[in-house]
Parts: structure tokens; sequence; C-alpha cells
């Protein structure tokens, strides 16, 4: 094979990218290409010594003191807001469990990414909650009961009947029964001395009672991206909606990064960490580098789970007793590697720097052995 020899010298996906594009090309021009390739990769390798982790951190923190604290609103949805900026990469990087604004874009397969029955589909996916088919709560003070008058044209639209929902109810809360009575729901408080507070108790319960639709998506909008229509939803449940036959799964993402690592892995949720922080820095029309990022996301989920950028995550996972007494709380953390007698090896900047040590990079990083004449 021609270029047999470059495949030891560049990564794979390097080799076989730059093969292609030169199999048309005569073997003697193409050596010539491989060699500026591989010059061009030797010169793109960071040097040994070279402190990554501080250009990461000044690429990403200098264009992030200009970036804004946003909230992006979907016009004509109330509850459809979206955190970005500022707010979102310290939200990610914290590694927060709960985002501010958790949402999904889901992708459809065909037909319906063209379009069909995509209302329907959307409202399908949507969680509706019994409040959401009411029109009115009634308390009934002498019977003690709650009577409840239902939306008829919302129920149809959902395909329910009115004695399906007396039958949840009384499925759902072991102390009440419920029975269609006229056009109403009635709900009774099964206790020995049932006061109006526990009736009123009881209709603050059921109003939230889970009727159909996929628990924790509680808006949704269609739109359309280029050629094809998706969903985004406020509220995220992953596992479920890949679960629909509709869905594709291969293109659906959600911004929740905890629920990303439950669901796929710890490789998806790394993807997704670079995804989103990438995401809010291009929208703000900074440029930094991917690869600060990516530092960035395998530092997060290097341990195999996530972990912030805090005292609680990747700093007190550090071996060196002075790295971490240096990030907050110093005291505490030097009196218990004092208890235990922690031994500290002195091998990384941090520590080197508090007690006046040449630091182990560039230059500081080999050791000189020299022989004395006597």
């Amino acid at each position: 094979m021609t270029y047999e020899k470059y495949k030891e010298i560049l990564p794979e996906k390097l080799f076989e990218e730059v093969k292609e594009k030169i199999a048309d090309i005569a073997v003697e021009r193409g050596k010539k290409i491989f060699d500026k390739v591989v010059e061009q990769y030797q010169k793109a390798k960071v040097s040994p010594g070279e402190c990554v982790g501080l250009v990461s951190a000044e690429s990403i923190g200098e264009p992030g003191t200009q970036m804004t604290l946003n909230t992006f609103h979907f016009a004509g949805v109330s509850e459809m807001n979206v955190t970005l900026g500022l707010p979102r990469i310290i939200e990610i990087l914290d590694g927060r469990k709960n985002p501010a604004t958790p949402m999904m874009e889901i992708s459809l397969k065909s037909p319906y990414n063209k379009g069909k029955d995509i209302r329907e589909i959307a409202m399908s996916i949507k969680e509706t909650k019994l409040k959401e088919v009411v029109s009115e709560f009634l308390i009934n003070i002498v019977e003690s009961t709650i009577d409840i008058r239902l939306n008829q044209d919302k129920l149809n639209a959902l395909d329910i009947k009115d004695d399906q929902i007396a039958k949840m109810i009384t499925k759902e809360f072991k102390t009440l029964t419920a029975k269609v009575k006229d056009d109403m729901v009635v709900v009774k408080v099964k206790t020995k001395d049932e006061s109006l507070n526990d009736v009123y108790k009881a209709k603050e319960k059921i109003k939230d009672m889970y009727l159909k639709g996929i628990k924790g998506v509680s808006q949704v909008l269609p739109i359309k991206r280029g050629e094809e229509f998706i969903i985004i939803t406020a509220g995220t449940n992953l596992k479920d909606i890949m679960e629909l036959e509709f869905v594709d799964f291969t293109k659906t993402i959600s911004n929740d990064i905890f629920e990303i690592g439950k669901v796929l892995g710890i490789e998806a949720a790394r993807q997704a960490i670079i995804n989103e922080v990438f995401r809010v820095i291009e929208s703000q029309g900074l440029n930094v580098d991917v690869r600060h990022i990516m530092l960035v996301a395998d530092t997060m989920c290097s341990s195999g789970s996530i972990k912030g950028i805090t005292r609680y995550g990747v700093v007190s996972d550090k071996s060196s007793v002075l790295a971490r007494a240096s990030f907050e709380t110093p005291i505490r953390h030097i009196v218990n590697a004092a208890l235990v007698g922690e031994v500290d090896e002195l091998d990384s900047v941090v520590e080197n720097v508090m007690i006046n040590q040449p630091v182990p990079i560039g230059t500081g990083l080999p050791g000189l052995v020299t022989k004395i004449k006597k």
C-alpha cells in the first residue's frame, strides 16, 4: 500500500479522510499532500508540559465576561422560555441537577416530520392534568362532596369519557369515591368525621391528577426547522419520549444533562455538555475553540458520573490537599488531611505556587541530573 507509512503517524480518522480526498490524484502528489498534513498535525499537537487547563480557563473566561443575562421566549406560549447566556453556562458547569428551563427537541419519523398529524401528535405528548379539562369545581357544604363540571369539548379532543375520570379518581386516591351524576363527577371523601377542611384539601389534590400524555411535559410547540417539523417541549422526559413509535430517537435531544447521563450513559452526557456550552457561546456571537470546552467536559465526566466544577464536585476529587484547600473552605481541608496523615506529592500547579516553588509545566517539567567533576 502506497500510503501505509502515514497510517502509523496520523490518527485513523484523519488518515482515512485524506486518503478519500486524494483518491484520484497521482501517488507522488498524494505523498506531498500527506507530508503537509503530517506537518500540520505535528504543529497542532500540544507540547509536553503545556498548561492546557489554564489556557482553557482563560479562553472560556474572557469571552464569558461579555455574555449577557438573557432568557429567550417563544412567541405565543407563556410557559415556553429557554435560559441562555451566562446563567445557562453557570448551570451546566456547576452541574446543577435541575435546569431552570428543562426542554426537549423531539425529531419525528417520516411522514410525521413532513407535517402529517403534527398537531395531534404534539397534543398526545403533552401531559394533561384534571384541572385542564374542568370548567369548575364546586364544594357542596351540605353533602361534603366536590362537584366537578367537565369541559366536554376538551374531553372529546382527548378522547376521554366522564366515567373514565370517575374511575381514575377512585383508583388514584384511597380516601375518595367518585361517580357520575347528571353532567357532573361527584367526589365524596371517605373518612369517619370529614370536615370542610378535608374536602378542600381533597379538591386541591385531585386538581393535579394525571390524565394523559407524557409525564413532565407541560407545554408543546410544533415548529418547522429547515425542511422538517420538530416538536419543542417545556419539561423533559427523555426515556418515555424515546419509546414512542413516531419519534426518531437518534435525533431527539434534551437540555437536562443528568437525564441524558441516566438514560444514554456518561459519553452521551459528555457530548451534551460540549453541545450545550458551545450552543450558548455561539448564540452570543463569541468564538471559543471547541477543544477547550471538550477539556472541561472531560474533567466533569472523567469519574464516570457528572460532577460540577465546584468544591463539592471536581475540586473535592483532587488528590492534592493544598489544591483542595486553595478553593474555598481551606481550614476544613487541611484539618481533615492532618487527621488522616495525608501526603501531598506537589505534582501540580496550584500547590507549587502556594509554597513558592517552580511549577511542573513547560521548562519546569524536566529535572536536570548532572555529574560533578571531582
